[in-house]
């Protein structure tokens, strides 16, 4: 298999797998195994491609959030996204540079898909029996902060899965609320996540070998994939639980650990 179409099915399985509940993390890792092991910055590029994505898809939602700042409502709304950021930021910032972070190597990974496929199936079935809100309250937006810390600690988790879900608990019940929350903040955090991890790499010199062409077109397929699984994803959850991709993860990180045994002998 040839190096560009590899780039390219990275770049595609970034796209499908970035913002649904499923880790993308746990996904390229896997695809790794066969595809090639891919540099960091291959890896934020794609990342990045797959959050403008949701950018464009969310993009009539941010105008309106922007120009809407003199409504008490949107001030309030936007606030919370800030402070929800900033608790990511701060809190997730030191946990990076301190190294706290499981490796991203198969076992733990293909652990954190079944704990999460369950906890995804436990926290919809409670959820479910709530009255049903749209409102983003502070306990909401500190606690969806923090998930996105979580995540990053546990490879495999899926970011999106951890936040939404905690959000749902919480009391923002309805999924679409929810998961609108959850990108929005997605937007940021991961942009300032990628920029983060650009300097570090660029200032140990480390991009200076890409293969730019590789990388240009696995963040095209990104961003072209991403924005039709978000625009999917964001009509999906309307009228349609979780249920399919937490049965998805168990299964996947089921199968992930008899194989890995079965590999090693």
């Amino acid at each position: 298999m040839s190096d560009l179409f590899s780039a390219l099915l990275l770049g595609i399985l970034e796209g499908l797998t970035e913002f649904l509940p499923v880790s993308s993390t746990g996904h390229l890792l896997i695809a790794e195994q066969w595809l090639g092991r891919r540099s960091d910055f291959f890896n934020i590029v794609i990342q990045a491609g797959a959050i403008l994505a949701t950018t464009l898809v969310l993009r009539k939602r941010l105008w309106a959030l922007a120009t809407g700042l003199g409504e008490p409502e949107t001030r309030d709304y936007v606030l919370k996204l800030m402070v929800a950021f900033l608790i990511t930021a701060l809190v997730g910032l030191p946990v990076r540079m301190a190294g706290w972070e499981l490796p991203e190597t198969v076992t733990p990974v293909a652990w954190a898909l079944v704990i999460g496929g369950v906890w995804m199936l436990v926290a919809e079935h409670f959820a479910s029996r709530m009255p049903e809100r749209d409102t983003v309250t502070w306990k909401v937006a500190i606690a969806v902060g923090l998930a996105q810390v979580v995540a990053g600690v546990f490879p495999g988790t899926s970011r999106s899965a951890s936040a939404i879900f905690l959000a749902m608990l919480l009391g923002l019940s309805r999924r679409s609320a929810a998961a609108e929350f959850v990108f929005l903040l997605g937007i940021p955090t991961m942009f300032a996540a990628s920029g983060y991890a650009f300097l570090e790499l660029f200032k140990h010199g480390e991009i200076a070998n890409e293969a730019w062409l590789d990388v240009a077109v696995a963040f095209i397929a990104a961003v072209l994939t991403g924005f039709v699984v978000v625009k999917w994803l964001l009509g999906y959850i309307k009228s349609h639980r979780f249920t399919a991709f937490a049965l998805y993860r168990i299964v996947l990180g089921v199968a992930l650990l008899v194989w890995l045994p079965a590999s090693a002998a």
